[in-house]
């Protein structure tokens, strides 16, 4: 809890009204409303910066990368209306389990919120318009790392679309096996009596915002980028290395 507080967030982009960062993996965006006391991205900005910030959209608290915050109640406004009308560009990086057979696609499918699992979203034809298009980055034998676009902002909805065609985001404990990512799982030679003591390369959801495109106050393109993390970035080193491409 102690290094989270006193943690430096990386601020990719800031000026008089808004500031766009790299957020970390397993940081929640705003407080949980059900125990305050946890550390949020929001509250750390604001003590980092000395003033205060306007959550304008969201990413999950495993989920890692470019988000950006208002500076203004005027600027909190302009980019909340890009974010609603789906004028903003947001990219994705994800490492799914298994091969995925086309080179890129799109899925379009509604999604609403799950009727019995509390905090799940499923798809269902009653749901909001989702659209989510991905393209093959990388690929090995058992993984494949994806690029995404979301058109729409509903929650979860890379997640939820990627288990809908049978590849769930690797490590994902609510829409896949949640199991993390060991170098045993794709080193064939791997000394299994080393197993007991080893430790996952990634234990949290394999889900990168990679690119965000905005518009600013004064209508100029902002382009923000956040590099894939150390974490997803080992489990890519390691299936280049010991994996056969395909």
């Amino acid at each position: 809890m102690q290094n989270i507080l006193s943690m430096k967030i990386d601020i990719i982009y800031e000026n008089d009204d808004l500031l766009i960062v790299n957020k970390p993996a397993g940081l929640l965006v705003i407080p949980d409303r059900f125990n305050n006391e946890l550390p949020s991205l929001n509250k750390l900005l604001e003590k980092q910066l000395g003033q205060r910030v306007y959550v304008v959209h969201r990413l999950d608290r495993d989920t890692s990368g470019v988000i950006c915050f208002a500076k203004t109640e005027e600027a909190h406004k302009h980019l909340s209306d890009q974010f609603q009308n789906h004028k903003a560009e947001k990219y994705y990086t994800g490492l799914v389990n298994g091969r995925v057979l086309q080179q890129e696609g799109s899925i379009d499918s509604p999604i609403t919120y799950h009727p019995s699992n509390n905090g799940a979203m499923v798809i269902h034809k009653k749901g909001k318009e989702s659209l989510t298009d991905y393209a093959i980055a990388e690929q090995w034998p058992l993984y494949t790392l994806l690029n995404f676009r979301i058109h729409t902002g509903r929650t979860h909805q890379i997640r939820v679309h990627m288990q809908s065609i049978g590849h769930p985001i690797v490590c994902d404990e609510l829409y896949g096996d949640g199991k993390p990512f060991y170098l045993s799982n794709i080193k064939k030679k791997y000394n299994h009596s080393l197993k007991k003591d080893e430790r996952p390369l990634l234990s949290r959801l394999a889900l990168h915002a990679r690119n965000l495109v905005i518009a600013g106050m004064d209508g100029t393109t902002i382009t923000a980028e956040a590099p894939l993390p150390k974490d997803i970035n080992a489990c890519v080193t390691q299936l280049n290395k010991w994996s056969v491409a395909v």
